[in-house]
């Protein structure tokens, strides 16, 4: 605990800091706290009591949240403590005889030397999206991400359709920490708790993504989950939403009030059998049970991807909401035929906001369109080239040759390099 002395004015700091980030918190970052005071400068000045507290540290620029007694709680809290680990409060060294062994086994293995190498970020708050557009599952998710409570989400779709993009925009508008961990076959423990590695000539413990979110209470996205060894089964008691005991260091990690699991997959965890999804595994069924709810994402509606399209064109400051919606009706169309196994291969709103791009930059609708569906196979290209001449009838295929001529000042800017 800490024998900060509380008076009004930093009592009404931590009360500011609570009514913007929520009234649940008990960590603080320096971002934060600095967000608090230039809005405010004149009511709130910069609080050296705390940042320069060594109590109150957790590590580089995050800090325990004092009460209006000067007390803190939720980080040095230990909770589900197995008793199977018998030399636990052996790691405790130079602590007062009058702390209990709880608390002090705590304030010793959360201190910012303990566990890590010092992180030089202060904040973890993801920058908003300009022209993000909610859509699908935004608000269900939005209300678990509210909410604060531990409770993982496995979110599964098609790839292309904004779920990893939802789960980032959704923690900047809420200014809630995330940690994005991509997983792959490789993914291993040492990937995703921590590991030692060599810094200035010396070996020191690092944590990994997993260990970083749980302390900081962030939340943690595991992007393409599927994709995974049974290696992953590692996260099983994180997922369970308890403490975790690292071995290799022999110190415990406890999650933070506010820490949360979001997984992506472009899977169930079931494996892909039409082979699209290569490289996709079977998930083991107790790692996936951890997961309450699945949520199924889908593209967004007509309507919404066009809005999508219109703040994209927007970006570039262009405006042509008839190629926006055109790009639409032909997705739409590949989609409905694709879902009838007529065809091997989707366009996505990813793709779409491809096209818009490629079109910013060279001022051609066909050669954007060609450019973005050159991955696919010459007949599947071909074929997806001819829909879209059919669906915008000012669209003319024969221009992407008139394009690729090399004019006078192109001739120009090669020989002047």
């Amino acid at each position: 605990m800490s024998d900060v002395k509380m008076n009004e004015k930093r009592v009404a700091l931590v009360k500011a800091v609570r009514e913007e980030f929520g009234k649940d918190r008990v960590t603080v970052t320096r971002r934060e706290l600095q967000s608090i005071v230039d809005v405010e400068p004149r009511v709130h000045s910069w609080p050296t009591w705390l940042v320069n507290k060594d109590a109150l540290k957790i590590e580089r620029g995050l800090y325990h949240l004092p009460d209006n007694n000067g007390m803190y709680n939720g980080v040095a809290t230990v909770t589900n403590v197995p008793a199977t680990v018998s030399n636990a409060s052996a790691t405790v060294t130079n602590v007062p005889a009058t702390v209990s062994n709880a608390s002090a086994t705590a304030a010793v293995m959360m201190a910012p030397s303990a566990i890590g190498v010092m992180d030089n970020q202060d904040s973890y708050v993801p920058e908003k999206f300009l022209g993000y557009v909610p859509y699908g599952n935004f608000n269900t998710v939005k209300d678990v991400i509210k909410s604060r409570i531990f409770y993982p989400m496995f979110i599964t779709g098609l790839s292309g359709n904004g779920k990893t993009l939802m789960v980032k925009e959704l923690c900047a508008r809420q200014k809630r920490e995330y940690v994005r961990a991509n997983i792959t076959i490789e993914t291993d423990e040492d990937d995703l708790i921590g590991g030692f590695r060599l810094l200035n000539g010396e070996t020191v413990w690092h944590d990994g993504p997993v260990v970083t979110a749980m302390k900081r209470g962030a939340i943690l996205l595991l992007d393409e989950i599927d994709l995974a060894s049974n290696k992953i089964m590692a996260l099983q008691p994180v997922l369970e939403g308890s403490s975790i005991y690292i071995k290799k260091i022999g110190k415990w990690v406890h999650p933070t009030p506010g820490f949360n699991v979001i997984a992506t997959a472009n899977t169930k965890g079931q494996g892909s059998e039409d082979g699209r999804f290569i490289g996709t595994n079977v998930l083991n069924e107790a790692f996936l049970e951890r997961f309450p709810v699945t949520i199924e994402q889908e593209y967004p509606t007509a309507k919404m991807e066009e809005k999508i399209l219109t703040n994209e064109f927007s970006k570039h400051g262009k405006e042509d909401s008839e190629f926006g919606t055109n790009l639409v009706k032909w997705a739409g169309v590949i989609r409905k035929t694709f879902e009838e196994g007529g065809c091997d291969e989707i366009i996505s709103t990813r793709r779409l906001v491809h096209i818009v791009n490629a079109f910013a930059i060279f001022d051609n609708k066909m050669k954007a369109i060609e450019l973005t569906v050159n991955r696919f196979d010459a007949e599947t290209k071909d074929s997806f080239l001819d829909l879209y001449t059919k669906i915008d009838a000012g669209a003319d295929i024969e221009s992407l040759t008139a394009s690729e001529e090399v004019g006078d000042d192109d001739q120009e800017d090669e020989d002047g390099f």
